[in-house]
């Protein structure tokens, strides 16, 4: 019968930043300051003893929504192959179709679907980006987080400094207050303060609208940006294609959406120099693999937002060399780290992700559930459990493919 999955545990963490950060979304009342990262994690165990590592994240709402559909659907798993991915993917899409292909119910099977590669590469025992088929070794890496809008602009200069002495390659800094000339300011200190040969990009967060992006992308023209990033609403395609051809800074954007098609249609209407897909956003690996091929063939760069643990793997194994964005926000939440040399961040060489969540992580766990299969003609419903917070049966049986007669749910909540 081969390697089948054994358990499934899903965790609801809540990472807290040192310090809550501003961009334009809460220059312009939109939202509130950013305090902490939201993290749905999905392992995945064989019968083997082979496990798989996967997470999503959300910010300031919706994690609680993607705990709750991964523990509806997460069941089907059980007693699988876990090579499948493809096929289980489907299956869990099928599972959840009433609410959708998109959003919360996608974000939370990009959980289970990066699990499920961390535990085919695991299995071959390569990294992923080995396991895809790697270009390169490392990749050009830029700083984000000390960018924000929240600090003094003496603070982001002595930030830029910082990451640029840490080794990091380039620095983008957050725009689109509502006074645009306060961003011209800020950005002209910034690039004074670096000088012309650090590569530099700005980040709107879709604050202005098509006029005054198109202002500011002409009065920057001179500054040499690697890119102004996010200029419009997420999904006007048309507007960033027409910045796009109207201005000789390239547009990056992409990492809101959250299906292949709103993706595909900025690839079609060439409305971008860097396309940002986000795995957790846009529902795994799986589907990230299908839009950066599009990307490809279209000539563009991939620059994929947040989450570096994930991406530096998928950039190393992109055609074409473009950047991964350095924040270090979700390093807590794991025992390794990822090494930054010469303006470049390093594919780690252990097998997968090359991930384990560190043990410190559970006084950010809110909640947890696991998934545990039941092997026809047993019936030890105590085989899987033990865990913190104390574990109680949620009952519940049922014919499950690959041989097994069942499954038991343990619960725990971490309070």
């Amino acid at each position: 019968m081969g390697d089948r999955v054994a358990a499934v545990r899903f965790g609801h963490y809540a990472v807290p930043l040192a310090r809550p950060v501003s961009d334009a979304k809460v220059a312009t009342g939109r939202q509130r300051p950013l305090a902490q990262i939201d993290v749905l994690t999905c392992e995945i165990t064989t019968n083997e003893g082979l496990e798989g590592l996967g997470f999503s994240y959300t910010t300031r709402a919706g994690c609680r929504a993607q705990f709750a559909h991964a523990k509806e659907v997460g069941e089907t798993l059980l007693g699988r192959d876990p090579s499948d991915i493809a096929r289980l993917y489907d299956e869990l899409l099928w599972a959840g179709a009433s609410v959708g292909r998109s959003g919360v119910a996608t974000q939370a099977l990009a959980a289970v679907d990066v699990a499920l590669w961390d535990l085919k590469a695991k299995r071959a025992g390569l990294p992923l980006a080995k396991l895809l088929g790697s270009y390169r070794d490392s990749v050009r890496t830029y700083n984000t987080s000390g960018g924000f809008l929240h600090a003094p602009i003496e603070e982001v200069k002595e930030r830029a400094r910082q990451s640029l002495s840490e080794g990091i390659g380039g620095i983008k800094i957050k725009v689109g207050q509502p006074d645009t000339r306060e961003d011209l300011r800020r950005l002209a200190a910034v690039r004074e303060h670096l000088g012309d040969d650090v590569p530099l990009m700005v980040d709107a967060n879709q604050q202005w609208d098509r006029a005054t992006a198109l202002r500011f992308g002409r009065a920057v023209e001179e500054l040499g940006l690697v890119w102004i990033e996010e200029p419009l609403d997420a999904y006007d395609a048309e507007g960033h294609a027409q910045l796009a051809a109207a201005l000789g800074t390239p547009i990056a954007t992409g990492e809101m959406l959250s299906t292949v098609p709103d993706l595909v249609r900025l690839i079609d209407l060439r409305a971008v120099g860097f396309l940002q897909p986000d795995v957790p956003r846009v529902g795994g690996i799986t589907p990230y693999l299908k839009v950066a091929a599009l990307a490809d063939h279209a000539h563009l760069q991939v620059a994929p937002h947040f989450v570096m643990e994930i991406h530096v793997h998928l950039a190393a194994a992109y055609p074409r060399e473009s950047w991964v964005e350095h924040i270090e926000w979700l390093s807590p939440l794991f025992e390794e780290r990822l090494e930054i040399e010469g303006g470049r961040m390093r594919v780690p060489d252990r097998p997968g992700l090359g991930l384990s969540l560190a043990d410190t992580a559970a006084a950010w766990r809110l909640d947890q559930v696991e998934f545990a299969g039941v092997a026809a003609g047993r019936s030890d419903r105590g085989a899987v459990g033990g865990g913190p917070g104390g574990w109680s049966d949620g009952g519940g049986f049922g014919r499950v493919a690959g041989g097994w007669a069942g499954r038991v749910e343990f619960r725990a909540d971490a309070g």
